[in-house]
């Protein structure tokens, strides 16, 4: 039953969003890979061109309903309320899924020619960069779209399908198998690749990088739940653990003009850039005002973790009304010079140096080492705060017990809490705080413009982005609700 035709969404895409210039090449042509600089312009393909932002934020616990006045646009009103998106078009998830299996298509691509090749060993890092890019694939696919990893369960609940050869035929049918199969491939694409990764790329923020690879081994391992390996990544990533000196400046951003900040964030010279896509996405225009945001005292509230205000964050605002965090900007694209329409581009940074410390810090709390966890916190802590005194702004174990006590008695739930609000600040707007709810199996409650409340539990299969409905007309069942 769980069998269907991967590239049947993927050529659905091209049609309505016009696409991908490596797929709009002949096949004869993407045969002439005949050597390593061909192979790597080829994995320029092999990264998602499309974000999960925007759904995930709107999902999450962050956004409440601000006024009708904002923008309305069906990813922020279904997601808002968990219902399945039937949009197709940027920012959502049959998109993303598309945009992912395209992604996967140019690695295996890329494999494939360097399988051919007469000298492959002259290709290692180009194979390299192709496993690892087709792990991280299929690792965002099973994270948004199956259930989250659980030991328990794993070999039962449906995966995705795990795409490793290059497609032929369209209609090739494909197994979603298990969450657990698919984690297997990920990880064995994943370490195969790492120790081939060379740094030698004219843009390494646009590539896997070792440092970016040992990024997303942290985020791989932590949803694994394996804290020896998050903390052994983590410190692959930065062997000197100068952490403070690679996380974006934001104290050093409170001189810059809004046109100024919103080219920092997400510039690929920033250290804490670990790896960026270039997104076909509405998230530049559309994560300033959504119907369903954040006000004022609401990111007020979000941006001070434990009651320490990280005011080093610059904070701007529509009317008065929606406030944000300014990081995105919208690149525009006119399909011709004299043209009213055209593209919107945005970078999003997909690994960074801030999410490597944080993860390493949860990992410390996973293993009830306290201490290094509170340095971990305060690392980050010292950066975002503009006036910073140790003294009174570090998180301790006292304060975190004492903010907490209403919720929990328990020390590691505190210090897990305390984690999960420091890394709600940071990321705010990012659609990273609906990893931590898959993760940590958070329930959020929502309210809508009359104040009635809805709620998603813990085991919501509402968690689980649907699949395509395409997948219906090779009879597949998409996911439950």
């Amino acid at each position: 039953m769980k069998k269907y035709s991967i590239y049947l969404f993927v050529l659905l895409a091209f049609v309505s969003a016009g696409c991908n210039k490596y797929l709009d090449q002949a096949p004869d042509e993407r045969t002439t890979l005949n050597n390593p600089s061909k192979v790597s312009e080829l994995l320029v393909t092999a990264y998602p061109r499309a974000n999960h932002v925007l759904l995930a934020e709107s999902m999450s616990d962050i956004p409440a309903f601000v006024s009708a006045t904002g923008i309305d646009f069906a990813v922020n009103q279904n997601g808002f309320f968990w219902k399945d998106v039937e949009a197709v078009d940027q920012d959502s998830p049959t998109y993303y899924w598309n945009a992912c299996y395209t992604a996967i298509g140019a690695a295996n691509q890329a494999l494939a020619a360097i399988a051919k090749a007469s000298n492959p060993q002259a290709y290692s890092a180009q194979k390299g960069e192709a496993l690892v890019a087709r792990a991280y694939s299929h690792f965002m696919l099973v994270t948004l779209f199956s259930k989250c990893y659980n030991p328990t369960t794993a070999e039962t609940d449906s995966g995705v399908p795990y795409v490793t050869d290059p497609e032929t035929v369209v209609f090739k049918k494909y197994d979603r198998k298990t969450v657990a199969y698919t984690y297997q491939q990920i990880e064995k694409d994943l370490l195969e690749g790492m120790p081939l990764i060379v740094d030698n790329y004219k843009v390494p923020a646009y590539h896997f990088t070792r440092k970016a690879t040992y990024a997303f081994a942290c985020r791989y391992y932590l949803f694994k739940k394996d804290a020896v390996k998050v903390i052994e990544y983590a410190n692959l990533a930065f062997p000197s653990n100068n952490f403070a000196d690679n996380v974006r400046p934001w104290k050093s951003y409170a001189t810059f003009n809004a046109t100024q900040l919103e080219a920092a964030y997400t510039n690929a010279a920033s250290p804490g850039n670990l790896l960026l896509a270039e997104t076909v996405s509405r998230l530049g225009r559309n994560y300033k005002r959504p119907v369903y945001s954040v006000s004022q005292n609401r990111l007020n509230a979000i941006i001070a973790p434990v009651g320490t205000p990280l005011n080093s964050y610059a904070i701007y605002s529509n009317s008065s009304t929606f406030y944000y965090v300014l990081k995105f900007v919208e690149h525009f694209v006119r399909t011709n010079i004299n043209a009213s329409t055209g593209t919107g581009y945005v970078m999003v940074p997909l690994l960074t140096t801030e999410e490597v410390l944080l993860n390493r810090a949860e990992a410390y709390i996973m293993q009830e080492k306290y201490p290094e966890a509170l340095t971990d916190m305060n690392t980050l802590i010292s950066t975002r705060v503009t006036t910073y005194n140790p003294a009174t702004q570090n998180f301790t174990e006292a304060k975190i017990k004492t903010f907490y006590a209403g919720t929990t008695t328990d020390t590691k739930q505190a210090f897990f809490n305390a984690l999960l609000d420091l890394k709600k600040a940071e990321f705010v707007h990012e659609g990273m705080r609906w990893l931590d709810i898959l993760r940590h199996k958070l329930p959020v409650v929502h309210y809508d413009a009359n104040g009635a409340e809805f709620t998603l539990k813990a085991e919501d299969n509402r968690k689980l982005w649907q699949v395509p409905s395409e997948v219906t007309l090779s009879g597949v069942e998409q996911n439950p609700r």
